[in-house]
C-alpha cells in the first residue's frame, strides 16, 4: 500500500486506477413483448430470452414431465393431462410476455416472477406441495397395487370441481380482508401527504 504526504494525490491515484472505479451500472434491459411471447411457445426458450435460465429450464422439465406423465398413465387420467398440457402451453408465452414488458419499464422481476402476484393470492397452507404430495401418494399406490387408479381416474372432474368451489368461496366470503386497489392505496398516501 502506497502511503501519500498529500490526500490530493491519493485522490488523483484512485481515480486512474481502473479497479477502484465503481462498477458502471448496466444498461436497462430491453426485451421485445412480441418476441418474447412468439419464443414462449417453445417451453422454457420465453424465459431464457428474458434472462430467466433457471426458470427456462424449470418450464422445460415441468413440460418433458406431462408429456411423460401424458405417454404413460392410464387412459382415464389423459383428459386431464391433456388440460394440464394445454394449460401450461398457454401460460408460458403470456408469462414471457409479461416479465418482458416489465423489464421494458425498468422493473427487474425475479427470476420466479409470474403473471400472478403470488401475495395476493397466498392463503396459510401450502397448497402446492400438499397438491404434488397427494399426486405422488396415489401414483405410489398405483404402482404398488394397492390402490386401483382407474377407479379414482373416473372422478377426476369432480377435483376442478372442488378447487373451484374453494376459489370461489374464498373470493366471496372475505372482501373486507382483501388489500385495497392500487389505485385507492396512491389516493390514500397523496391525502395524507397534503395534510
Amino acid at each position: 500500500m502506497t502511503a501519500y504526504a498529500n490526500p490530493a494525490d491519493a485522490n488523483a491515484s484512485a481515480a486512474s486506477n481502473p479497479y477502484a472505479q465503481p462498477a458502471a451500472a448496466p444498461p436497462p434491459a430491453h426485451s421485445s413483448p412480441t418476441l418474447a411471447f412468439i419464443l414462449g411457445w417453445i417451453p422454457g426458450v420465453g424465459a431464457i430470452y428474458n434472462g430467466q435460465y433457471l426458470k427456462g429450464l424449470v418450464h422445460a422439465l415441468i413440460f418433458g414431465l406431462l408429456i411423460s406423465l401424458a405417454d404413460s398413465s392410464p387412459s382415464s387420467a389423459e383428459p386431464l393431462i391433456g388440460i394440464l398440457i394445454a394449460a401450461f402451453c398457454f401460460y408460458m408465452p403470456f408469462e414471457a410476455l409479461h416479465t418482458a414488458t416489465a423489464r421494458n419499464r425498468g422493473l427487474k422481476p425475479d427470476e420466479w416472477s409470474s403473471i400472478l402476484p403470488a401475495s395476493r393470492y397466498r392463503s396459510g397452507a401450502p397448497i402446492g406441495p400438499i397438491v404434488l404430495i397427494a399426486i405422488g401418494v396415489i401414483y405410489l399406490l398405483n404402482t404398488l397395487n394397492l390402490l386401483d387408479f382407474h377407479e379414482i381416474g373416473r372422478y377426476w372432474p369432480v377435483i376442478l370441481i372442488v378447487i373451484g368451489a374453494w376459489m370461489l368461496y374464498n373470493r366471496v366470503s372475505s372482501p373486507a380482508s382483501r388489500p385495497p386497489a392500487e389505485d385507492s392505496r396512491d389516493d390514500l398516501m397523496e391525502s395524507r401527504r397534503e395534510q
